[in-house]
């Protein structure tokens, strides 16, 4: 068995025996979006308008975090791509709480066993990675993450391995009565060379807290959400993308 199977059959073993008295849950949320853009960047420079439904869930407890998300592409207008789906799932396992050591040191709150699960999608992916992650305390922010991975990955291209840095942060602030919240997620592939390109994707949403005008904050957000995408799916024959889309979110 290779060694990042390994560590992802130990993340979820470990997560599986805890004693039920022992798991702490400190936040939950799921929430369904919505996004409509018309700068998406597809093979031969061309540029489609699509919207995308997006339904997600995250978590803390005091084993670790899990987050995943479901998003529905669906091309609009004239635009010959195929409709997709495409999702990860993203758990991660506190190796604070495994040892019964707190592994605080500097601004690190915490080391993390991660592993992400990839399906679907224009690559068509089935692609797992495992890997390290580090909780931050940064101040201003509600939370900041780094983790770092080994790809093993399994899609459309037939991609051999590569590692992966994903980055993400929450930043909620106020201006007058406004609350707004920008938060986001950096993803830095490696590539390997040849047809398979370094990619970076930088997502970034900037939304305003509608529901606090009345009186249910945290309920719907509004806004935007820009996508900064580098050699997408890994190739250079699709165009840099650069696209702002409008975005509504509510949670429940």
């Amino acid at each position: 068995m290779k060694l990042h199977n390994k560590l992802l059959a130990a993340l979820c073993a470990s997560a599986a025996i805890a004693p039920a008295a022992h798991a702490e849950k400190f936040f939950g949320s799921s929430s369904i979006s919505g996004l409509y853009g018309d700068q998406y960047e597809i093979f031969g420079g061309d540029q489609e308008a699509a919207s995308v439904i997006t339904i997600e869930n995250v978590s803390a407890h005091n084993w670790g975090d899990s987050f995943l998300f479901i998003d529905r592409y669906q091309v609009q207008g004239d635009s010959d791509s195929p409709n997709d789906v495409y999702g990860e799932f993203a758990p991660r396992l506190s190796l604070g709480w495994l040892t019964g050591s707190e592994l605080k040191f500097g601004p690190i709150k915490d080391v993390l066993l991660a592993a992400t699960y990839e399906y679907g999608g224009g690559a068509d992916a089935n692609n797992l990675l495992t890997g390290v992650g580090f909780s931050w305390d940064v101040p201003g922010l509600q939370y900041f993450d780094t983790n770092f991975y080994h790809v093993d990955n399994d899609d459309a291209f037939d991609t051999p391995d590569d590692w992966q840095t994903t980055i993400t942060w929450g930043a909620p602030f106020e201006i007058g009565p406004a609350r707004f919240l920008f938060d986001g997620f950096i993803d830095y592939s490696s590539g390997v060379g040849g047809a398979q390109k370094a990619e970076l994707h930088v997502n970034p949403q900037f939304t305003l807290d509608i529901g606090h005008f009345s009186g249910n904050p945290g309920v719907m957000y509004a806004g935007i959400e820009y996508s900064h995408w580098r050699n997408k799916f890994g190739t250079s024959a699709i165009e840099t993308e650069n696209a702002v889309s409008a975005l509504v979110k509510f949670h429940f």
